[in-house]
């Protein structure tokens, strides 16, 4: 997200209420701002066509089928966003912007390919054996390849910097969702459910081919260069693997959760566990806004620090170089510390008010005695994100790998150990995996902080590294003959 801190900078030099207000609005709207209008146009339009009223299966289909569709596109698009982004990056940096279109194009044939791969078995399954109408099932398909579409094409619009673009084009496509649901239903009369469904993904596929004609607008020329792309997956494979692992852990304790006895079944195909997902999804929210804090923070103030180091680095003295490296660190834990302070604040204060409005809400029971120790995971998640984040900064993929690593293994163990636990310490898994994370992570940001000057100035190659047959070692033959030895 580099590149808004001059914008924040700008906002909050002014020092007013309004304009700290105004900050943390611009903040909301580049981070999380999407996802809100896409659940509260699913909220509106349930208020709206009485999804209440509706059959319970009707209702918990529709609920599974949204649920299966976020869930699952978010995993198919992480093994590709962050290499590509990397791909893009550079293309940029190089000036190669006619090599930008050939990644776009491969890219969104393997996420969809990915996609179909493991979204039709399912459909068939759910068809045959579950007895779901076919239209239903095209549908929800449809659903979730649009959503796969739209989050990739986010990748490019995010790298161009055109972030209020992205939640113009959410906001364009989730209110064309809402009004054509209520024409399907009230004038096509058709099911409360279905009429839901197909307008979301009605919205999506708008939201996707926004986002597409934005990026052949920016970039127009196609090189047809599809071999550099690909050589990339094997270059940075790390890359792939720590945000595939990373998403992968944001979701596992769900799945462990959907194997207990507490899971639901439905259609013989959808599997969930209703108290604990929902419990995710109120823990999730409780933390939501350590992702606005650290964009505003360290946009505003950390990358002038990063900057600094690096501009030492090309031009500056041993001494200059080694206090822009001070400075910098300093900051790093100084923006850690903050994240972790102002969102213990916002936690307890969610925390505090969840308690007090969701059992008056419906919300009751074992959802909230779950709650308590997944809000707290979470919490120790993002800071453990945050660090992650910080280690892409000094392009240490192998911490990075190591610290999603431990952290997707530990959370699956331990969620396997809580299943048999009583249901207040459930979320145990998520807390233990998230401050394993967070330990490999802080650990290697103190060895790179230790080995910095290595890593940047001991790195790269003196000759350009080829793939041919190894030259002979014979230098000189002290038996061959003048004429032989020219």
């Amino acid at each position: 997200m580099a590149g808004i801190g001059v914008k924040l900078n700008n906002i909050f030099e002014k020092k007013s209420i309004l304009a700290n207000f105004i900050g943390a609005a611009y903040s909301t709207v580049i981070t999380v701002a999407p996802m809100f209008v896409v659940i509260i146009d699913i909220l509106f339009m349930g208020y709206v066509l009485g999804f209440d009223e509706v059959s319970y299966m009707e209702r918990e289909l529709f609920s599974c089928t949204v649920l299966y569709t976020f869930i699952f596109s978010l995993l198919a698009v992480s093994p590709f966003c962050a290499v590509l982004s990397k791909y893009v990056q550079d293309a940029i940096y190089e000036e190669r912007y006619q090599d930008i279109l050939p990644c776009f194009y491969l890219g969104l044939a393997m996420n969809l390919g990915l996609g179909c791969l493991a979204s039709v078995p399912f459909c068939i399954w759910e068809y045959f054996v579950g007895g779901i109408k076919i239209h239903y099932v095209f549908t929800g398909f449809c659903t979730f390849l649009s959503l796969v579409m739209v989050l990739y094409s986010m990748i490019y619009l995010s790298i161009c910097k055109d972030y209020q673009r992205i939640s113009v084009y959410f906001l364009l496509g989730m209110a064309t969702a809402f009004l054509m649901s209520l024409g399907l239903r009230f004038w096509c009369q058709w099911s409360i459910g279905f009429s839901m469904l197909f307008a979301l993904m009605t919205g999506f596929f708008l939201t996707a081919a926004l986002e597409f004609a934005t990026i052949k607008r920016y970039f127009r020329q196609n090189s047809n260069r599809y071999k550099p792309v690909l050589q990339y997956f094997t270059k940075w494979w790390q890359l792939v693997a720590a945000n595939f692992l990373y998403i992968l852990g944001l979701y596992i304790h769900n799945f462990v959760f959907w194997t207990s006895d507490m899971r639901m079944v439905l259609v013989k195909s959808f599997v969930c566990n209703q108290p604990y997902d929902m419990a995710t999804c109120i823990a999730l929210f409780t933390n939501i806004s350590a992702t606005i804090l650290f964009i505003a923070r360290v946009e505003m103030h950390f990358h002038e620090k990063y900057k600094a180091y690096s501009e030492a680095v090309i031009g500056g003295k041993g001494v200059d170089i080694e206090n822009a490296k001070r400075r910098m660190f300093r900051q790093l834990a100084s923006e850690l510390m903050a994240l972790a302070r102002v969102q213990f604040i916002i936690s307890v204060v969610v925390y505090l008010a969840c308690t007090v409005m969701l059992p008056q809400l419906g919300f009751a029971g074992l959802i909230m005695r779950i709650y308590p120790t997944l809000a707290a995971g979470y919490f120790i998640l993002f800071l453990m994100y945050a660090a992650i984040l910080f280690l892409y900064y000094f392009n240490d993929l192998a911490g990075a790998l190591m610290t999603a690593c431990s952290f997707c293994a530990v959370t699956f163990a331990g969620s396997m150990i809580a299943v048999h636990l009583p249901d207040i310490w459930y979320g145990v898994g998520l807390i233990a995996g998230a401050f394993t994370g967070w330990t490999v992570s802080y650990l290697r940001i103190r060895w790179v902080e230790r080995h910095l000057a290595s890593h940047v100035f001991c790195r790269g190659d003196l000759l350009k590294r080829e793939n041919v047959p190894e030259p002979s070692g014979k230098v000189y033959d002290k038996y061959a003959l003048p004429q032989e030895q020219q």
